[in-house]
């Protein structure tokens, strides 16, 4: 019974170990899917929707062929189509029977695209990419698309796109169940084996010697002669034991080997997976109101963004190339750079402006907008121990423009503010909006009349004052200048100050209490004019002046602008709370001689 145990066991351990080893070998399936694309038309873009390269889960690799270079890049499918609403391509969608649909589109009408250059645009460095690459002849790149991205292709932007597009996905093929068939089987060839072994045992110990009632032999005399002839010859037949301990270790070692060779080509892909998911713990969220657009930048692209700029706005500097400057700047951080590489020609000691800050930022606060302009904020941090943290305004014009560094400024405030996460985004406030403390667009003037009257004001209540440090900074600059303009000139003419709203749109984006950062520019403006028809106002030691006005004297006096640049908290109407001052940058714009 016991051989029949045995039997029963190694039958039923190869039928396992079969299973097992069949699922991982010829019952595996495929490990990847491919799809090829083709491209029927020429066209100098081709756009592969997410939903193409989403049709199965997991990564995609991308591998695109062609004679040159292959450019491609990936963005939201709506930012990749207003980008190309000046151009052809192709544009590959799926179809409702499961196919692939690829359509050439024509341009779009000069309305839609109004804005746009008139020549081909570029598609390398396009601030609308999440992320682009670039190969020669072949290009392969895992991605990982959601919905609502598309990939570009490109060979140059004007010769006809690559057409060998081939996307594959790879297949998870798990086999929970090859694994315990494998070990299952294992364990009862083992078993199988120590059954046949105690069979053996059992069999031959029931061999032994039986008493029989037969007649004994006769004995014959022996041999005396014959037996010293063999003297000294001993048999070497093994004793039963030895034969079966023998057997034992050469039937164990065997089956050992097997064991592990089948247990080294099993993956965790073999096993059943019995541990529980690790759940995340709960944290914080802010939900998007439903009608609410996409925010116009992720993290890593603002970053990019002000990158790219710092480079090249540093690239300006080094040349003094206003022309060059005006690529990524705009507005009062413009004049104020060009004005900057005017007095660096002209004074050989003057003193540039601190480059554009880059890497890593703070604070990042995109606009919640699917159309153009856009706009973010960013705050970058200080580049020493005794600076002050940057605060940014970036801007959009249109899917082909770069984006511009219109506001720049250094944080002086601490205060608190309760602002959408990066992946929300911020509603842009109207500039004419009524439901904030002031709108945006009459902020500048409100403050420029502070400036101007101090506490007589009539927006004066509007302000806390307890903690700008830009009003503290410009009283103390003003009384410098006044007590330098006197000690020369107090008996001939007289320095006066006054302030205006600065001529660059007001930004201002929501923050989460009904309230918003607001951004403005306040120009201040010094004038110093004769007091009588003999004097004359000569500009002394103000090389500055003299350097930006052209001449060194004037009998009707010269007035200097300075161009303030200022963020703002401004809280909702309904709040008890008044306009703080979160940052500024003050610096000279024009001096001229006064008409």
């Amino acid at each position: 019974m016991r051989f029949v145990w045995a039997v029963a066991a190694f039958v039923l351990a190869a039928l396992m170990i079969g299973a097992g080893i069949a699922q991982r070998t010829v019952f595996e399936g495929p490990t990847t899917a491919s799809q090829a694309i083709a491209v029927d038309a020429d066209a100098p873009y081709v756009l592969i929707d997410g939903a193409v390269l989403g049709a199965h889960p997991g990564a995609q690799n991308v591998r695109i062929e062609g004679s040159g270079p292959i450019f491609a890049s990936y963005a939201r499918t709506a930012d990749a189509t207003s980008w190309l609403s000046t151009s052809d391509y192709v544009h590959v969608t799926p179809a409702a029977d499961g196919a692939l649909d690829s359509a050439l589109v024509a341009p779009a009408s000069s309305d839609t695209a109004d804005g746009a250059s008139s020549e081909p645009p570029t598609p390398k460095g396009s601030d609308l990419w999440l992320d682009e690459y670039e190969g020669t002849g072949t290009l392969d790149e895992t991605l990982q698309l959601p919905d609502g991205m598309s990939l570009l292709i490109a060979a140059d932007g004007t010769a006809p796109a690559p057409a060998a597009i081939t996307v594959t996905w790879p297949i998870r093929n798990a086999t929970p169940w090859a694994g315990p068939l494998i070990l299952g089987g294992c364990v009862l060839l083992v078993a199988g084996l120590v059954l046949y072994l105690l069979a053996l045992r059992h069999a031959r110990r029931s061999r032994g010697p039986r008493r029989k009632g037969l007649p004994m032999p006769v004995t014959e005399p022996i041999d005396i002669a014959a037996a010293d002839d063999q003297k000294g010859v001993i048999s070497a037949t093994p004793t039963r034991r030895r034969l079966t301990r023998g057997r034992r270790a050469f039937a164990a070692v065997p089956a050992v080997a097997v064991s592990a060779l089948l247990f080294a080509g099993c993956s965790a892909d073999a096993w059943p997976q019995l541990a529980p998911s690790a759940t995340p713990s709960p944290s914080a969220t802010v939900v998007a109101p439903k009608d609410q657009e996409s925010p116009v930048v992720t993290e890593a692209q603002a970053e990019r963004i002000v990158a790219r700029i710092a480079d090249e706005v540093a690239t300006a500097d080094a040349a003094r190339d206003g022309v060059a400057a005006a690529t990524r700047l705009d507005g009062t951080v413009l004049a104020a750079r060009q004005t900057n590489y005017t007095l660096l020609a002209a004074i050989p000691d003057y003193k540039p402006l601190p480059a554009i800050p880059s890497g890593r930022l703070q604070v990042i606060l995109p606009e919640a907008n699917d159309e153009w302009p856009r706009t973010f904020f960013a705050v970058a941090p200080p580049a020493g121990s005794d600076e002050a943290s940057t605060v940014m305004s970036i801007t959009q014009k249109d899917p082909w423009a770069p984006y511009k560094l219109t506001y720049l400024a250094q944080l002086t405030s601490d205060t608190d503010l309760n602002l959408a996460p990066a992946y929300v985004g911020a509603i842009a406030i109207p500039k004419d909006s009524p439901f904030l403390a002031i709108a945006p667009e009459k902020l500048a003037g409100a403050y420029a009349d502070i400036l101007t009257k101090g506490s007589g004001s009539e927006f004066a209540s509007l302000f806390d004052n307890t903690d700008d440090a830009f009003q503290t900074q410009l009283e103390s600059d003003r009384s410098t200048r006044l007590t330098a303009f006197n000690s020369t000139g107090a008996t001939t003419g007289a320095m006066t100050f006054s302030a205006t709203a600065g001529t660059t749109e007001p930004v201002a984006l929501a923050t989460l209490d009904s309230g918003a950062i607001v951004a403005v520019t306040v120009d201040d403006l010094d004038t110093v004019a004769p007091t009588n028809s003999d004097a004359v106002i000569k500009t002394g030691d103000n090389t500055a002046v003299q350097a930006l006005a052209g001449v060194d004297q004037s009998s009707t006096g010269f007035v200097t602008t300075y161009g303030n640049q200022l963020f703002f908290f401004v809280p909702s109407q309904s709040s008890k709370e008044r306009i703080q001052l979160l940052g500024y940058s003050s610096n000279i714009l024009t001096s001229k001689v006064a008409g």
